[in-house]
C-alpha cells in the first residue's frame, strides 16, 4: 500500500559553525531518504550556500519552494548538522504554511572531534529551533534520541514512524465516509455527530439503503460489474454450501456499493446490517466488506462512522487491512485476556483460515437462508495495535484511544470471526472505556502503531486521545 512519500527538507546552518557540515548533512539526509524511496524537496546548492537556510532571504527561497509542491509534500524533515539558525527555520515554516507534520532531527557530535573546525553544537540548536517553533505556535515531532545521524537505524526507525504521522495526519483532514443505510435502531452507541466531524476536515455522504437495493433490482444477473464481482467472490474465500443465488446477490450488493463510492469520490465506507438487509434482500454484507477492507478501503457495520475511521486511521499507519472488532467477551479468570469478535466483516489477512457461512446469531430470527455471507474463522495470532474514536457533542471535540496488545493462540471454540488478545493493564482500560462512555466497538490491526497514531490525531489534529501504555 504505502505510497511513495516527499518530505520537503530544511537544512539549518549558522555560519560562525563549521558550515562545510552543512553540505555534507544535506548530502547525507538526501541519500537516507533515496534509500528509504522518499522523494526530497529541498533547496540546492545553487539557490543557497550548501543549499541551507540561514537567513529571511533564504527562508523566503525555501518556502517558495515549498508552496510550488505543497500538493506533493507529505511532511518537512528539519535537518541540523550544526547548531542552525532556529529563526529562519521557524520562518521558512510560517511563510510555506503547508499544514502537514514537522519532524526536527540533530546530528550528534563526535567525542574526539570537538575542535572549532568540527564541533557541530546541534544538540543545543535542537532546542533552540524547538523553542522558536513553539513561539511561532507550529507543531512538530521529535526523534527518539535527542541527537541522532542521518544513516543510523535509529534514524530510520524515526523516519517510519514519522512516515506514518504523516499518512494518518494527512488523510484524516479530507476525509470522505460513506454512511450506507440508516443506524440500525437499537445501536444507540455508533451515534456520532456529523457537524463534529466536518469541522474536523471530515465529511459524511449519506445513502438510503433503498436506493442501494433499487440499483441492485435494476442489475442483471449478467452485467459484467455482478458477473466481475461474482468471481472476486468465489476466488475470495471458500463459498461451498452457500446457494448460488445468495452469492449473486452478494455480487450485485458489491458492484453497486463500488459503483457509488466511485460515483460520490468517497473513501471509506459504514453500511446498515442489523437486520434490513437480511429480511429485505436476504444477505448479510459481510463478504463484500471483508473485500473491500482487505483492499484497504475500510468498511464498518452497524453505520459505525467513527469505526470506520479508526480503521482508516490504523491502516493509514501501517499500510495493512484493519478490523471493526467488539469488545464481547473476558477469557476466564485472565484480568489481561479478553475474547475480540464480530459477526463477522474481518479482512481475510486477519484469519488463520477462513470460510463463507450463515450468520448464526441473526438467523435465529430471520432464518438461515437469509443470512449467507459471513466470514468465519479465528484470528491468527501477532501483534494488535487498537484505536477507537468518538464524537463528543458535550465539549465539542473528537476523543478516543490508542493502544497495543497481541492476538494470542489461547484455545477458543465459538462462531463468527474471532480471537483471544492479549492487552497489559487491561482492566484499566476497560474502565476508561466505561468511565468515559466509550462504545463497544474497538478498530484493530495488525501491527504495532499505537505512537504515530496517536501523535498524528493528538499533535496534528488536536484530537482529545487516551494512550494506553
Amino acid at each position: 500500500m504505502k505510497e511513495l512519500m516527499t518530505m520537503g527538507i530544511i537544512v539549518g546552518n549558522r555560519g560562525f559553525f563549521p558550515d562545510h557540515l552543512a553540505k555534507t548533512g544535506r548530502e547525507e539526509m538526501i541519500a537516507v531518504l533515496e534509500k528509504a524511496c522518499i522523494k526530497a524537496v529541498v533547496l540546492g546548492t545553487e539557490d543557497t550556500k550548501y543549499g541551507a537556510v540561514e537567513t529571511r532571504e533564504e527562508a523566503r527561497k525555501c518556502a517558495d519552494l515549498f508552496r510550488a509542491h505543497q500538493d506533493k509534500i507529505d511532511g518537512v524533515i528539519v535537518t541540523l548538522p550544526n547548531f542552525g539558525d532556529e529563526r529562519a527555520i521557524a520562518e521558512t515554516l510560517r511563510l510555506a504554511n503547508l499544514d502537514v507534520p514537522v519532524l526536527i532531527q540533530a546530528t550528534p557530535d563526535t567525542a574526539d572531534l570537538m575542535n572549532i573546525k568540527y564541533r557541530r553544537d546541534s544538540f543545543c540548536g535542537k532546542m533552540s529551533a524547538c523553542n522558536n517553533l513553539t513561539q511561532y505556535g507550529i507543531p512538530y515531532s521529535l526523534t527518539a534520541q535527542h541527537t541522532v545521524h542521518p544513516s543510523s537505524d535509529g534514524f530510520k526507525a524515526d523516519l517510519n514512524s514519522f512516515s506514518a504521522v504523516c499518512r494518518v495526519a494527512n488523510g484524516l483532514k479530507h476525509l470522505r465516509v460513506g454512511a450506507i443505510g440508516a443506524r440500525p435502531a437499537a445501536f444507540n452507541t455508533v451515534r456520532y455527530s456529523e457537524k463534529l466531524l466536518e469541522s474536523n476536515g471530515i465529511s459524511v455522504e449519506t445513502v438510503d439503503l433503498l436506493e442501494i437495493i433499487g440499483r441492485i433490482d435494476r442489475m442483471k444477473d449478467d452485467d459484467p460489474a455482478a458477473r466481475q464481482k461474482l468471481e472476486e467472490i468465489r476466488a475470495y474465500v471458500p463459498t461451498q454450501g452457500v446457494p448460488d443465488a445468495a452469492l449473486m446477490k452478494m455480487a450485485k450488493l458489491g458492484a453497486v456499493i463500488a459503483q457509488w463510492m466511485q460515483e460520490t469520490e468517497v473513501n471509506i465506507s459504514a453500511v446498515q446490517c442489523w437486520t434490513a438487509l437480511e429480511t429485505y434482500f436476504g444477505v448479510v454484507p459481510c463478504t463484500v466488506m471483508s473485500m473491500m477492507s482487505n483492499d484497504l478501503i475500510p468498511s464498518a457495520c452497524e453505520v459505525d462512522i467513527c469505526g470506520t475511521i479508526g480503521m482508516y486511521a490504523l491502516q493509514l499507519a501501517s499500510g495493512t487491512p484493519s478490523a471493526l472488532l467488539d469488545w464481547n467477551n473476558n477469557y476466564g479468570d485472565d484480568p489481561n485476556k479478553a475474547v475480540c469478535f464480530h459477526c463477522s466483516n474481518l479482512p481475510k489477512d486477519f484469519f488463520q483460515d477462513v470460510r463463507m457461512d450463515f450468520q448464526e446469531i441473526i438467523a435465529g430470527s430471520v432464518g438461515k437462508a437469509n443470512t449467507y455471507g459471513t466470514c468465519v474463522g479465528r484470528i491468527k495470532t501477532g501483534p494488535m495495535s487498537f484505536a477507537r474514536f468518538s464524537t463528543d457533542d458535550f465539549n465539542g471535540v473528537i476523543t478516543g484511544y490508542v493502544g497495543q496488545g497481541r492476538f494470542t493462540d489461547d484455545p477458543l471454540e465459538t462462531f463468527g470471526g474471532y480471537g483471544v488478545v492479549e492487552i497489559p493493564a487491561m482492566q484499566d482500560l476497560l474502565r476508561f472505556i466505561c468511565e468515559n462512555g466509550f462504545e463497544h466497538h474497538v478498530a484493530a490491526n495488525m501491527s504495532g502503531v499505537a505512537a504515530p497514531v496517536f501523535e498524528a490525531t493528538t499533535k496534528y489534529l488536536g484530537w482529545d486521545m487516551y494512550w494506553h501504555q
